[in-house]
Order: C-alpha cells, then structure tokens, then sequence
C-alpha cells in the first residue's frame, strides 16, 4: 500500500511499534494490577485501504482454526463455529459493511476513503482480519496498558496530567469536533488515522482515543483476579470496546473508559486495530 497515513500522509498505515511489556493497574485502579508481556500494535487504526485487501482475497482470508492466538492465552484462537458469523461471499461482506448510510467509510472501489479508519466491523470480522493478517486481537490489558503509557497510568494516552485538562483539536477526534453539538455529527468528523500526532500514546499509536473505539480480545466485564497476560474469554456475553469515538464525549477518550457490546453488532463508531508478536 501506497504511504498515506499520519500526520503528513507519508507513513505505512501497517506500521506497527513495540510496546515494552511491564506492570501496570488496569483502568488506573489499584486494586486491579496486571503484568503484560512484550507485543506489538498497530501505529494506526485499520483503514478501508488496509481492509480492501481482506475484501479481496474473501472468502479464501476466512481464518484457520486458532489462527489469530495469543501466545501465551489458550482457546484465544479462532474458532471455527464462529464462521457462520461471517459473511459467505465477499458481495454479502460489501454490503453488511455498510451499516450506516451517513457515516460508514467503507466504498466498493477505491476512493478518498483509504485512510479512513474502516468502520461498521463486527468483532467476528475484527478477529478474522488481524488473524488474517499476520496478527490477532489485542487484550483489554495490553490495549488498557498501552492507552495508559504503562507503568505511567496516563488518564489520557497524550498526558500524564490530570484529567480536568482541555481536550483540543489537536489531541483527539470526539463529540463531532468539527460542529457545535453531537447532534449535528458530520461525515468529515472522522479523520484520516494519525492525523493528530499530539495525540499520540507513550509507544507512538494514534486515535487510541477518538476517532472509532477499538474491538478487544476479551468479554467483559469483571475483571479476573490474576492477570498476567491475561484475557477474560468465558464470562459476559459481550465483547471489550476501548478508546471513545468522534461521536461520544470527553468521558470516553479516558484510558480508564471501559464499553462494550455484542459480538455480531455494527456501528458506524466501531473499528479495531491488531496486536503482533515481537
């Protein structure tokens, strides 16, 4: 793929960066600690362009039974009773793709949306393309950890400050930032991935706050009680959204914030970014 991402449009949107493992308290809570292992992240949220490959290769990009493991979690891979919540051609995928007729990004041919974070994805086809990819779902902890700064438990991704400070325009993209209230929410109030360097988390990712929240590996809610490198994989019934979106208020861009919802459901304010191995 051609370099447009960032806040100069000249870097890979595949890029991705390390993220040094150590210990941290989970949503800044002390009585939620967990140790998270080296991995890497994604610099940018998944763009249309970066989707398009998926797209095309469909259905032969369906995963492998237990592609897309974390290393170090057993029964995180795919499932294959999971397939019936893909889409059977890529026509089908096209159109379910496009849940939103006011703000979905995705276009059946390449257009001005490549570098638009890729939008409307169910969980199931979150998981299927980073295990597609070469890569799998991030933890809530490791996506937590890497929000927080780690061991600096940032209440912003940008900031070890206090979390009365003003969020501007250059930091994130939320609450229809280019209008005056949520109600008036405009299709060019979702950006280009990375276009807010300021914005940056303490390992270099961009709109880990704002922009589109963020599929996790996990359900939620409880968190478990032993966490290292750990993923709650059998109770709840929803699956971990992190991160806040163009459309939800200063609340959501917290490291803290934690969402969730059904495995199967889309939205317009719903993307994912995929975690590697060192």
């Amino acid at each position: 793929m051609a370099p447009t991402c960032g806040p100069t449009r000249n870097e890979s949107c595949c890029a991705t960066t390390a993220v040094w493992g150590g210990s941290f308290n989970r949503s800044n809570d002390s009585e939620h600690p967990a140790q998270v292992s080296d991995f890497l992240l994604d610099r940018f949220e998944v763009t249309v362009g970066r989707f398009r490959a998926f797209v095309d290769a469909y259905p032969g990009s369906f995963p492998d039974p237990g592609a897309g493991k974390h290393p170090k979690i057993e029964g995180s891979g795919w499932d294959s009773r999971w397939n019936g919540y893909l889409a059977s051609s890529a026509a089908l995928l096209k159109d379910e793709v496009k849940c939103d007729a006011m703000f979905r990004t995705w276009t059946d041919t390449a257009g001005d949306n490549e570098s638009l974070p890729m939008n409307c994805l169910s969980w199931y086809e979150a998981f299927a393309f980073c295990a597609w990819d070469g890569g799998r779902l991030p933890t809530e902890a490791e996506w937590n950890y890497s929000a927080a700064g780690g061991d600096e438990q940032r209440p912003y991704p940008w900031s070890t400050s206090p979390t009365d400070e003003t969020i501007d325009r250059s930091l994130a993209g939320y609450g229809c930032t280019w209008t005056d209230t949520s109600e008036k929410c405009k299709f060019t109030d979702i950006w280009p991935v990375g276009s807010l360097k300021t914005g940056d988390g303490r390992w270099g990712q961009a709109n880990l706050a704002g922009n589109v929240r963020e599929w996790a590996l996990d359900m939620k809610w409880d968190y478990s009680e032993d966490c290292t490198d750990c993923a709650n994989l059998e109770e709840g019934y929803e699956r971990v959204l992190r991160g806040g979106s163009f459309s939800d208020d200063a609340q959501y861009l917290l490291s803290s914030t934690r969402d969730s919802d059904d495995a199967t459901t889309r939205r317009p304010y719903v993307g994912v970014r995929c975690a590697k191995e060192p």
